[in-house]
């Protein structure tokens, strides 16, 4: 096993069968060297810093019915909102302050967030901050407007296709929604110009062994410069609300994987992870991953977008708690970089 992993170091690729078998290996020891090989090539390209992205949850309104997810257009329980420019704008006023230099600006595909008011909103951050990235992760537009966005100052765009399998799509998706349609985009958002990122969730329900090897295919394939990986967490008002949370030690696993498969990719050590482990934040860090999130969000608002259960948004997961998440970064040899962070 330790070969195949040194043959990924290597070449950045392997075939099917070969990643089949790394995902399926339960060995401590292969494991841990795994993890000691990404940790080993994300020092070497970014040495012990950590890229801080302030996160602004913009709005939990979708039209989008997807199974897995707490903020579905079904899901009647949910207190909805939508920021303000002006909110937005101070959220970024903060971040900025406390030493951000991305804002990312995440939400549901709200119908009354309209391609001009997201292109202003873009424009009046870039006007104000001229000097931070801007990342958007809203979701399935037409080719014309994710170029409006771009034009108006954004620099990337996280869209996770989440599974490339066609029948575990369905599987999570109502019937209006297509896995075509969503790789159309993340291919729009490349052409276009954007930093790219697209990632999975693990263990969603009906995913395979099969359908994960599809998915590192298609990443090798694809080479995003952002992959976003996390566990499938259970929302109790959807309906996989009864279903099991996906491993962390697979997620860590792949994170791992895909490290050494695009040694410069940058991969936060994401939000679900912390949520599904005390220190999972720092377990992904040592697996090879470079970024975190702290969320910028209004507090009043941060519990209203809930993805799913227990979702950890306060103490080190947020914009203020960032000395805390420093001391615990600290604490596995690491530290906060305020630099935008990106790709190279």
């Amino acid at each position: 096993m330790k070969r195949l992993i040194d043959k990924l170091r290597h070449d950045h690729s392997l075939t099917g069968e070969e990643y089949a078998s790394l995902l399926s290996c339960q060995d401590t020891d292969t494991l841990l060297y795994l993890q000691q090989q990404a940790r080993e090539v994300a020092l070497a390209y970014f040495g012990n810093a950590i890229f801080i992205r302030g996160l602004i949850e913009v709005s939990n309104r979708c039209r989008n019915n997807c199974y897995y997810c707490g903020i579905r257009k079904g899901n009647t329980a949910v207190t909805r909102y939508a920021l303000s420019r002006k909110s937005i704008l101070e959220c970024c006023r903060e971040g900025y302050a406390l030493g951000f230099r991305t804002f990312v600006m995440q939400g549901g595909e709200d119908p009354a967030l309209t391609d001009e008011w997201i292109e202003a909103t873009v424009a009046a951050i870039r006007n104000e901050y001229p000097d931070c990235a801007i990342t958007l992760s809203l979701g399935e537009k037409s080719r014309e407007a994710y170029g409006r966005f771009f034009r108006a100052g954004a620099n990337r765009y996280l869209l996770r296709h989440e599974t490339h399998n066609e029948q575990h799509y369905r599987k999570l998706h109502p019937g209006d929604m297509s896995l075509k349609h969503r790789l159309q985009c993340l291919q729009a958002l490349k052409e276009i110009g954007y930093q790219t990122g697209t990632g999975i969730m693990v263990g969603s329900p009906g995913q395979t062994l099969t359908h994960l090897v599809e998915d590192l295919l298609f990443i090798e394939q694809f080479r995003p410069q952002m992959i976003g990986i996390g566990p499938f967490i259970p929302h109790h008002d959807t309906p996989f609300g009864t279903e099991p949370a996906g491993s962390a030690e697979m997620t860590l696993k792949l994170l791992s994987l895909f490290r050494l498969m695009h040694p410069s990719a940058l991969i936060p050590s994401t939000t679900a992870l912390a949520t599904l482990s005390p220190d999972g934040r720092e377990k992904g860090i040592l697996a090879g991953a470079n970024v975190v999130m702290p969320n910028l969000s209004p507090r009043e608002q941060r519990e209203k977008y809930a993805l799913y259960d227990n979702k950890a948004a306060f103490g080190a997961e947020a914009a203020e708690g960032l000395r805390n998440l420093a001391q615990q970064l600290e604490t596995i040899g690491y530290q906060i970089s305020t630099e935008r962070g990106d790709y190279h």
